[in-house]
């Protein structure tokens, strides 16, 4: 199966998962990844605004804030592809842009830079168990992390977005850690297996 249509079926899964399953879903999953080793000795936590169906990290944020981590978002420059992160200490900090999504405002934040994040947290729409990725179409974060290597790349789904076995391309980047609401998987482990 292609991208496309594997993205444009994952959309219409997570549809179909109700409102209260999207609150207590999104909830297990926030309170697990509060458990990772690497999110509790992490200083600063790179992480989107997420946008329904998006596993909420508006609670997560909420819960980073309150052990004092940093919380950087991005901020997408549609022109160039390229997205630059900047620590929010409030939700105020951020206005709405284009395709409904939430971003920081650069002249009421301070930039990270990639160097500075521990851990990023990496949205996607269909996963592999090896950490491979089919985002929104934009390749922002493929660009981004292509340069990361401080630190670890988690990423926050549904199950219905995790699949056995997607395409990918030379250029794509996995992550390292999976959390859904019944599994954690070490992806790392699993490319090494393969």
């Amino acid at each position: 199966m292609d991208k496309v249509t594997l993205r444009n079926e994952v959309k219409e899964a997570l549809a179909k998962i109700s409102e209260v399953a999207y609150r207590d879903l999104s909830t297990t999953v926030v309170k697990k990844v509060l458990q990772e080793s690497y999110i509790i000795e992490a200083s600063t936590i790179g992480i989107t605004i997420s946008n329904k169906p998006e596993i909420d990290t508006i609670q997560l944020i909420e819960e980073l804030w309150k052990l004092d981590k940093k919380v950087a978002v991005p901020k997408c420059n549609p022109k160039t592809r390229e997205m630059s992160f900047y620590a929010i200490e409030s939700f105020a900090q951020l206005e709405t842009v284009y395709m409904h999504l939430r971003e920081p405002i650069p002249e009421k934040c301070e930039f990270v830079d990639a160097n500075e994040m521990d851990v990023i947290l990496v949205p996607g729409v269909v996963f592999d168990k090896f950490g491979y990725r089919i985002g929104y179409g934009g390749g922002y974060y493929d660009r981004y992390i292509l340069n990361y290597k401080k630190g670890m790349l988690i990423s926050l789904l549904f199950e219905e977005q995790l699949y056995e076995h997607i395409p990918t391309e030379a250029h794509d980047c996995p992550v390292d850690i999976i959390v859904t609401p019944t599994k954690r998987i070490d992806c790392v482990t699993q490319r090494g297996a393969n």
